[in-house]
């Protein structure tokens, strides 16, 4: 199937979905597709194509795990927190401290991102609740399949990379 969804409005994505889950069950289905949230939605492995090599060939999940921002604690803060993101930095397995918004006076949205994809969530949580900062929102990222793909396909971006999906019924033995 070349890009099934492409054009369909939200209830007719969930339809085609459903549809395409439905025969994966005792079906192979190939997806081709540059729609990246179809590979998230209905795929069971994941084929990045670029240059006309395979440059991957996982599950989605195992791509999301290659992302930049899997396991990225992202973090909205009212009021001061000076201190708090060099306190961040200074934890074990992160990467570095983005701030996204605002300064140290005032609200902020930061994402801290974790060395090597670590786990970095029970570490961010104990130094706010030593520190006593209530945060407005707390959560962890995935990671996202886009930034995989640009990392994979770069060098070849002008002649284009391509992502295929398959569906398929897992087989335990």
């Amino acid at each position: 199937m070349d890009e099934p969804t492409d054009g369909l409005d939200p209830n007719q994505k969930h339809e085609v979905r459903e549809l395409i889950r439905g025969l994966g069950r005792d079906r192979v289905i190939v997806l081709s597709t540059h729609i990246l949230e179809e590979v998230e939605a209905v795929c069971t492995r994941a084929v990045i194509i670029a240059r006309g090599r395979v440059v991957a060939d996982t599950t989605p999940a195992a791509l999301q795990a290659r992302s930049p921002s899997h396991n990225a604690v992202r973090l909205r803060l009212r009021g001061p927190h000076a201190g708090l993101e060099a306190a961040l930095g200074g934890l074990p397995r992160v990467r570095a401290v983005e701030r996204l918004r605002g300064d140290n006076g005032s609200d902020a949205e930061l994402r801290v991102l974790a060395a090597d994809g670590a786990g970095i969530v029970d570490g961010v949580r104990e130094l706010l609740r030593a520190r006593g900062v209530q945060p407005d929102e707390l959560r962890v990222e995935h990671g996202r399949l886009d930034e995989v793909f640009r990392a994979l396909t770069a060098e070849g971006a002008e002649s284009g990379g391509a992502a295929a999906g398959q569906v398929r019924r897992e087989e335990s033995n």
